[in-house]
């Protein structure tokens, strides 16, 4: 005989569906496409949006500043911002955890303070700083978050506030003066300033004429004195007897021609010996610009958009949205030691021991340095360009082996050069020739 049982429900918890969507932690960051890449890294675990930049600045139609109440800035939010910023409060609004993952740098820590105190209350607010964008930077830096920098958020405070204190008094004069729609300010000033006493000392400059004297020469045929050597180099005047030669007129380099002419041009000393030039430090901001500019011929407005798409991510296939570059304004030359280990591991791989130093390259910032972050180079040297460039656009391609180049260059063995210099003598006159 078979009986129906009844049995007693278990009372199990149920979920709360709005309890887990309200448990997920909320990070923002300033782009889109920033916002996508980490989404990728991350997203199953946090919601991540885009603050499109910055929330909140000086009203552009006054002053905006209480000079007698201590300097204070009057911020409000950008009016282009108000939607996002609804958007971001509407997604925020149940959260428990708002993580702040803006730029590493002054302007990075502002857009945090200000997305903070406009959606921070009743949360608990983390600053996660990471200088690329990869899964292993992105993870330790989450599993690591700070608070705000405040050091960073008032010297961002002070730029702004110089910027209108000086901008907003001078304009106007400009505007009279020279014509409308000019503006002056911090930066502004002290570059007139430079270009005026340079103007300066350019006027006042007496000139000093001097002239050089080269020989063209080459290894005499015996058959004829007269025929021109098939192999030719230059040699110039050095010294004239033991004294060094300096010509201040055409009249005495046309004597020293006419009087050089009638002798006969001997070889000395013939002086050879290896020279080494060192390899360069990785990127800072201002030598990417430079470098951009002469070989790419890129203005550094471009050098910069560019190198910001590198920095946010990309899709590189298999990989997915990853950054290819560290973050690209900095003043540092210093590299992570686990990057110097990489690229030196990978020169061994590729290139051979004859290209690897027995100790890694370190180099020097200059003195006013603040090394914030560190030197700009590609997240992965074994992310070689021909294994990711048809992802990439031309000129993503370009600066990308550009950085490539000069962070793996970094900590190769000195170029070394065989230099050959050639001392000549015609009769009084001492020549000298050199080449590498």
């Amino acid at each position: 005989m078979v009986k129906a049982k009844k049995e007693k429900k278990e009372n199990r918890p149920r979920k709360n569906k709005k309890e887990s969507k309200e448990s997920i932690p909320l990070v923002i960051v300033e782009s889109p496409a920033k916002a996508k890449t980490i989404n990728k890294i991350i997203g199953a675990k946090y919601v991540v949006e885009s603050s499109m930049g910055h929330v909140m600045d000086l009203r552009g139609s006054a002053m905006s500043i209480d000079i007698k109440n201590d300097f204070t800035p009057q911020y409000h939010v950008i009016p282009g911002r108000k939607k996002v910023i609804n958007a971001l409060k509407k997604v925020s609004k149940n959260k428990k955890e708002l993580f702040l993952a803006t730029d590493p740098d002054r302007e990075g820590e502002a857009i945090s303070w200000h997305l903070a105190s406009l959606l921070g209350e009743g949360k608990n607010i983390h600053r996660v700083v990471f200088h690329e964008i990869t899964p292993e930077a992105i993870k330790e830096s989450f599993e690591k978050p700070t608070s705000i920098d405040m050091n960073k958020v008032n010297a961002q405070q002070a730029r702004r506030i110089l910027d209108r204190l000086v901008g907003y008094s001078l304009s106007p004069l400009l505007w009279k003066n020279v014509g409308r729609g000019l503006s002056a300010g911090r930066v502004q000033s002290v570059a007139v300033k430079l270009i005026v006493e340079r103007d300066k000392e350019i006027k006042n400059f007496s000139p000093q004429e001097y002239w050089e004297i080269e020989a063209e020469l080459g290894k005499k045929k015996p058959e004829s004195r007269m025929e021109k050597p098939e192999e030719t180099f230059k040699a110039k005047l050095e010294k004239i007897r033991e004294t060094k030669a300096q010509i201040k007129n055409k009249e005495t380099a046309g004597e020293l021609v006419e009087n050089i002419k009638k002798e006969e041009f001997i070889v000395g000393k013939i002086e050879i010996k290896e020279k080494k030039r060192n390899p360069q430090a990785p990127f800072t901001t201002s030598k990417l610009q430079q470098e951009a500019f002469n070989k790419l011929h890129f203005s550094a407005q471009k050098t910069m958009k560019v190198a910001q798409e590198l920095y946010e991510g990309l899709n590189v296939g298999e990989e997915g949205e990853v950054g290819l570059i560290t973050y690209m304004r900095t003043d540092s030359v210093r590299a992570a030691d686990s990057s110097v280990k990489e690229v030196r591991k990978f020169i061994g791989e590729e290139y051979g021991d004859k290209f690897l130093p027995g100790e890694a390259n370190y180099y020097k910032s200059r003195k006013a340095a603040q090394e914030a972050h560190e030197a700009i180079r590609p997240t992965s040297v074994y992310r070689k360009l021909d294994k990711i460039k048809s992802f990439l656009s031309q000129d993503q391609q370009k600066l990308y082996e550009l950085i490539w180049q000069k962070f793996v260059a970094s900590q190769m063995n000195p170029a070394v050069f065989e230099v050959t210099s050639v001392d000549i003598y015609a009769g009084i006159y001492s020549f000298r020739a050199s080449g590498s």
